[in-house]
């Protein structure tokens, strides 16, 4: 190293460690931000940011749930500011019946109720220590309908990778009442289409690039370990029921 090198290097170095440590002491921390106020709210996490780690990082967590999220409520709530009538349904009936929602704002509410609803779902369908297998009566009906949890699980991963861009993948009970899998770009609910949501996962880079990069499918494999069946079980008996009584 000559002088001038030396020279550069000491003065860039004292620059270079303040920014790193106000970088750091800005992940450690970390101020959640609270969506605008109106009918629609940002549950809050049923763990810890860090509870589903090391599959999904806590970082990704922070801003998936409290930037990502909240910008999708404060985003509906702001659409639908100026119909007192629309403020009196809930997400999933605004979403479930977009053509009585005015034309000016449907996009803005199939794009941010959409989102709401799937992150809504997403946040109760992970837990801690989840994962395994499904029991009961979705496991009889996962292996009548895909062959084995096997063959489901490499379906649904395959439907993820092959989502080109954003979107999402989903165990849904079609109009018919079977079991199918699908894919949905951007924030579409199968509700939209007439079919009940069971399970799903977010396919937008948001929801795993900070830890896997663009390596999707590695992260849809690690998904499986934070899997809440009893949620997803719950969701599955709700979807048997006639479409006035069941719940998202």
């Amino acid at each position: 190293m000559n002088k001038r090198e030396f020279l550069r290097y000491a003065l860039c170095a004292p620059a270079a460690a303040a920014l790193w440590t106000r970088v750091a002491a800005a992940k450690t921390d970390y101020m959640p931000q609270q969506p605008t106020s109106g009918p629609h709210t940002l549950p809050p996490l049923p763990y810890e940011y860090n509870a589903l780690e090391p599959y999904i990082d806590t970082e990704t967590m922070q801003i998936h749930h409290d930037r990502h999220h909240g910008a999708y409520v404060s985003n509906l709530n702001a659409a639908i500011a100026k119909y007192p009538d629309l403020a009196k349904r809930s997400a999933e009936d605004l979403i479930r019946n977009l053509a009585s929602v005015p034309v000016a704002i449907r996009e803005q509410v199939r794009n941010n109720g959409g989102g709401h609803v799937n992150h809504t779902m997403f946040w109760q369908i992970m837990k801690p220590k989840g994962g395994g297998e499904p029991t009961g009566s979705l496991a009889d009906e996962i292996r009548r309908t895909f062959g084995s949890f096997e063959a489901f699980k490499k379906q649904f991963n395959d439907a993820g990778m092959k989502r080109f861009g954003s979107g999402w993948v989903w165990l849904v009970r079609d109009r018919t009442g079977r079991l199918q899998i699908i894919s949905t770009p951007n924030q579409d609910n199968p509700l939209m289409e007439g079919h009940y949501p069971i399970m799903g996962n977010d396919v937008w880079e948001h929801a795993y690039y900070l830890r896997y990069r663009n390596r999707r499918n590695e992260y849809l494999e690690a998904w499986w370990n934070v899997v809440n069946w009893e949620e997803i079980a719950r969701r599955n008996e709700q979807s048997r029921r006639p479409r006035g009584g069941r719940q998202t």
